[in-house]
């Protein structure tokens, strides 16, 4: 498929920043196109305006967002003297805006249970490409970068690495919309604070503060609103609900939904299987209207376990969940499922769709290759952990671990 160049330079209001430019018109068809198009109909965290009301904010605003702060950190690596020419500011711009174009509805719930474990990362390098053979090559640059494998790893890093430009806009925008005051950082130091060192991105010493906020903000986020407990709940609802309904589809039973949700709920697909082109053009009509649509209808289907959650999602009628620093015993386990066996009158098979008995990890900070280094006045460069005495890296690049259990509240 063939997408002509026709636009003009345009500007976007963005609640965040503000005005947003677009650099160029390649970029502006680009955003154009109906598969940058469908992150409208995305929002950026799934279900959790079920916890903060204002979390309406879609994937199509997190790109746009994250693009701008490309443009903004580019310009200040110029100011310093790094050369960055045209075409690499353009493929850096491209990637961080295509970064996310391969989620699906709900995304974590999609990868687990219609699509069979494909990461939207993985996806969104299969649309990658395939806007690349469209607009005749003028991806190519950018395809490096997003994979890393272009020859200025600052690019790259960039795009992804502990301090990128989507984790940035996504802090910022995220404690915007859900009104968690937690979350918010100090774009705007730590990007005039960007340096190159040789080949590695760096922050400048001055801007040390900034990272820790950084790295507290992100720890934050993740406990109070990404890995909300509520929030914990409603998703691993949404994954048992597809899960049920695939189930079904694969028996032989006949779901309402859209085609394209029909399509996936009708069969395995690998990663290879995106390549074909239907099956990629069927997964680029997929949003969350697809998924809300049919759940509406499901409340009423006869299957009382895709009735049950159905409803709980539409109306909100979540699971109770436990949170503890420790596994669940095996009997209290057990005995939560026969109580709840009991009441809705399920067999051993339909039950695990009620209860969830599960752990979610965080990691504050990831030690390894990709660190966040800091440059001081004498040249030197330190990475974070040995830069700062504020924070306690050691702690906050553990893991932390918590165990939930999930299931109807009537239960108790």
């Amino acid at each position: 498929m063939s997408f002509s160049l026709t636009n003009k330079r345009k500007i976007f209001n963005d609640p965040v920043y503000g005005f947003i430019s677009i650099s160029s018109e390649l970029i502006f068809d680009i955003i154009e196109h109906p598969y940058f198009q469908r992150l409208r109909r995305i929002k950026q965290l799934g279900l959790t305006h079920m916890v903060y009301p204002g979390a309406l904010h879609t994937r199509f605003h997190h790109s746009l967002g994250a693009m701008y702060l490309m443009q903004r950190a580019i310009a200040e690596l110029r100011s310093k003297g790094h050369e960055i020419s045209g075409d690499e500011a353009l493929g850096a711009e491209i990637a961080i805006l295509l970064h996310d174009i391969g989620h699906g509805p709900y995304s974590h719930a999609l990868e687990h249970a219609i699509v069979d474990g494909v990461s939207h990362e993985e996806l969104s390098l299969v649309f990658m490409n395939r806007l690349n053979w469209s607009f005749e090559g003028q991806l190519s640059t950018a395809l490096e970068i997003f994979e890393k494998k272009y020859p200025k790893q600052f690019l790259n890093k960039m795009v992804s690495s502990q301090l990128d430009m989507d984790r940035l806009d996504y802090l910022k925008r995220d404690s915007f919309f859900t009104g968690v005051a937690e979350g918010v950082i100090n774009f705007e130091r730590l990007l005039n604070m960007l340096n190159i060192l040789g080949d590695e991105l760096v922050i400048e010493a001055k801007g040390i503060y900034s990272v820790e906020k950084f790295i507290t903000a992100r720890r934050l986020m993740y406990w109070q609103v990404y890995l909300h407990k509520t929030v914990l709940a409603a998703e691993y609802m949404m994954m048992r609900l597809l899960k049920r309904a695939k189930y079904l589809s694969m028996g032989g039973e006949k779901l309402f939904a859209s085609p394209a949700l029909s399509f996936f709920l009708n069969r395995k697909t690998s990663l290879s299987d995106f390549y074909d082109n239907r099956v990629i053009r069927e997964f680029s009509e997929l949003d969350d209207y697809d998924v809300f649509g049919a759940m509406k209808v499901w409340k009423n289907h006869p299957d009382k376990v895709l009735s049950f959650l159905s409803k709980g999602l539409v109306n909100r009628r979540l699971f109770r969940i436990e949170l503890q620093n420790q596994p669940f015993g095996e009997d209290y386990v057990r005995n939560i499922r026969l109580k709840t066996m009991n009441k809705y009158q399920l067999t051993e098979e339909e039950s695990i769709y009620y209860i969830i008995s599960d752990s979610t990890s965080n990691y504050a900070y990831q030690p390894g290759n990709d660190q966040i280094e800091i440059l001081f006045r004498d040249g030197s460069v330190k990475n974070i952990g040995e830069a700062t005495e504020e924070l306690n890296i050691s702690l906050l690049s553990k893991p932390i671990t918590k165990y939930f259990l999930c299931y109807p509240k009537e239960i108790l």
